[in-house]
């Protein structure tokens, strides 16, 4: 068989991946149609594919790539790592020295008393171990019948059964059912769902959901509920302020579980280590995962307070993973926290890099496609509206118009990603003030461009 490598033709790989390669959340059958782009090199904030073509990463692969492409450092760690230890489990009262000083490292860098971690594959695995492992402290704690766990429309928790049920997607759920216990209150998204509330008013009534839905379901049945600080795929939606501080005292009134999903606010996006840092939140659980290793390793875990970590460790916890806490990824973990530690990566963010962004995102608002423009670190979004007084939406099926925009912006080598009719981005911590110039150059060409296309197709129309 002949060796397929970088060199190839692009119509040869294109038509060898729609061949033989499932393609995650795509129609796989049009691919061959539409053709893939064939991604071969990076450097920083920078991809190369197989065109030629130069593009500015924004989403920073998916989410993950915090410290930039590239880093030989990472590299050099993995193959020392497998020449020496290749692979071990930690089943069985075995361990290794990744793992160990993974974890040692995970638990001084979170906050409170976090200081156990249970390793995962990646997030949505994480999630569901948190399943698990919620139900399991509460049998341990004689109220096996507390085991439901309340998550919002519109989450992302990743995509097995588990994990995609705790999410809010209502197209993941279409797919693959529901499980038992589960049960979803309404998102904070001001824009799209206030009405004629102001922001911290409609905050309120979206928190005070949680506790009307652990009043209806029974105290005593209620076991945890999960949020992401931002919720990063549903869109970067940010609650008002006033909705973190009333969910706390929700989950502190009724003695539930809060499970941070931090697997895309961790590691330094929204400029501290930790989202519930950013937000205020004292969480029993945190799910990590993507920045944990930069994407350079496949990895997640849930670290969990002193308190959850003694309940459960009283009898054998049924549940592991073949590669939990693989040597490899660990020790390319524990590479990648010391790079965002000794090279400041955080403080680039919090006294560089987000403020720069946060200038020129808000500005956006005047373009006349845009309507609200959300930014938390280095993570955010826009609201694409044919109204901006009204906060209409676009009389055409959701998601349309953010699709041509989406196209427009990869025309222009943007990696910027759509979420219905919100535009998102999630640049690597890294970038530049010069790199971030260059992103709003193609941005506002984007947003032009899709403009003009939106008007030629008479879809500037608001929903009536």
């Amino acid at each position: 068989m002949a060796t397929i490598t970088n060199h190839m033709p692009t119509a040869e790989l294109q038509a060898l991946d729609a061949a033989h390669h499932l393609h995650p959340f795509s129609a796989n059958n049009a691919l061959g149609e539409e053709g893939t782009r064939v991604i071969t090199r990076a450097r920083g904030v920078w991809l190369n594919d197989s065109e030629g073509e130069e593009i500015l990463d924004a989403m920073a692969g998916l989410w993950c790539v915090n410290i930039g492409y590239g880093r030989d450092e990472l590299a050099e760690v993995a193959a020392r790592q497998m020449r020496e230890l290749p692979y071990y489990n930690t089943f069985f009262k075995t361990t290794h020295v990744p793992a160990i000083a993974l974890a040692q490292k995970l638990a001084e860098l979170a906050p409170g008393d976090l200081n156990h971690v249970f390793f995962a594959g990646g997030g949505s695995e994480a999630n569901d171990t948190n399943i698990r492992m919620v139900r399991t402290y509460w049998q341990n704690k004689g109220k096996p019948e507390k085991n439901v766990i309340i998550s919002r429309k519109n989450a992302y928790h990743g995509s097995t059964v588990g994990s995609s049920a705790l999410g809010g997607m209502a197209g993941m759920h279409a797919q693959s059912g529901m499980i038992p216990g589960v049960h979803h209150i309404n998102q904070p998204n001001w824009w799209a769902e206030g009405g004629d509330m102001d922001p911290e008013e409609f905050g309120l009534a979206r928190a005070r959901e949680l506790e009307e839905a652990i009043l209806e379901l029974g105290e005593d049945r209620v076991a945890a509920f999960i949020a992401e600080p931002v919720q990063g795929a549903g869109g970067v939606i940010v609650a008002p302020d006033s909705y973190w501080p009333e969910i706390q005292r929700i989950c502190d009134k009724y003695d539930i579980l809060l499970i941070a999903d931090e697997v895309i606010c961790g590691f330094g996006r929204t400029g501290n280590w930790f989202g519930t840092q950013t937000m205020g939140i004292r969480p029993h659980i945190m799910t990590i995962a993507k920045g944990l290793s930069s994407g350079y390793a496949p990895i997640g875990g849930s670290i969990v307070c002193d308190e959850v970590a003694h309940v459960i460790g009283k009898d054998e916890f049924n549940h592991g993973y073949t590669y939990s806490g693989h040597p490899v990824a660990a020790a390319v973990a524990l590479e990648n926290l010391r790079i965002l530690e000794e090279e400041n990566i955080i403080d680039h963010v919090r006294n560089v890099a987000a403020p720069y962004l946060k200038e020129k995102w808000e500005a956006l608002t005047d373009h006349p496609l845009v309507g609200e423009a959300k930014i938390v670190g280095m993570m955010a979004s826009i609201a694409l509206t044919p109204d901006k007084a009204s906060r209409a939406k676009f009389a055409s099926e959701p998601g349309t118009i953010g699709y041509i925009c989406r196209e427009r912006c990869f025309r222009n080598n943007l990696i910027m990603r759509h979420v219905g009719d919100r535009m998102i981005i999630s640049p690597p911590l890294v970038i530049t003030p010069a790199e971030i110039d260059e992103m709003f150059v193609r941005i506002r060409k984007s947003l032009d461009e899709a403009q003009a296309e939106i008007e030629k197709q008479g879809l500037m129309k608001s929903a009536s």
